[in-house]
């Protein structure tokens, strides 16, 4: 019998918190660790090395971005840490800033969606299994902000859906489920896209992926 994934949770509201803790511990998922700090959080990483963290961006002691810098830390230290970063705001930047220069194992969501536990649940497995997990609304900010050259120019809008939601996490047959399509037409998009954008055949499909989902988020 396979192991429950361990989770490490930081959120300075205790209704929040417990909140999403309950929303956790009913899909299977041990909390191993539940702080209201962002020193508290790197902590308790260290110490627990779970499987995921699942943090606020806007924590004590500064009150500002502290989360987004703990997973920072803990990423650095430990890059097969998942982590999932939950915010108030619609604001592409901190994405971009999580993001770095990998998002396999990254989540950004609203906290607005995580009222629904099937998107938390959803998110954490896919990080976990070293997917991304961006809010939609955030990969439609992305899609929005105006570039001096847009390397996503000689795509179709086809190529860009199949694009966005490579960059949610979405397998080939997920997506195919999304748009309605057969997995061989998106596998055809797919490979599309890795020709338009330049990457090179020499790699893996899922480095292809990655870097694919790099240029669509602007690195």
């Amino acid at each position: 019998m396979s192991q429950p994934l361990r989770a490490v949770l930081g959120e300075d509201q205790p209704i929040v918190r417990e909140g999403i803790a309950t929303i956790l511990r009913h899909a299977g998922i041990d909390v191993v660790a539940s702080v209201d700090n962002a020193v508290d959080l790197v902590r308790a990483a260290e110490e627990h090395r779970p499987d995921v963290v699942i943090t606020d961006i806007r924590m004590p002691p500064a009150l500002e971005a502290d989360g987004l810098d703990a997973v920072r830390k803990i990423r650095a230290a430990r890059p097969e840490t998942a982590v999932i970063v939950l915010s108030q705001f619609l604001d592409s930047s901190y994405a971009l800033d999580l993001v770095g220069d990998d998002p396999s194992g990254v989540g950004y969501l609203l906290k607005e969606k995580v009222a629904s536990p099937q998107i938390l649940t959803d998110a954490v497995e896919r990080v976990v299994a070293r997917d991304s997990a961006l809010d939609p609304d955030v990969i439609s900010a992305l899609l929005g902000r105006k570039r001096p050259e847009d390397p996503l120019a000689a795509l179709t809008p086809k190529e860009r859906e199949v694009l966005a939601l490579m960059a949610e996490g979405h397998s080939n047959t997920g997506i195919s489920e999304k748009l309605f399509v057969s997995v061989a037409a998106v596998e055809r998009h797919v490979t599309g896209i890795f020709m338009k954008l330049g990457l090179s055949q020499s790699a893996s499909g899922q480095h292809r992926r990655v870097l694919a989902v790099l240029r669509y988020l602007g690195q």
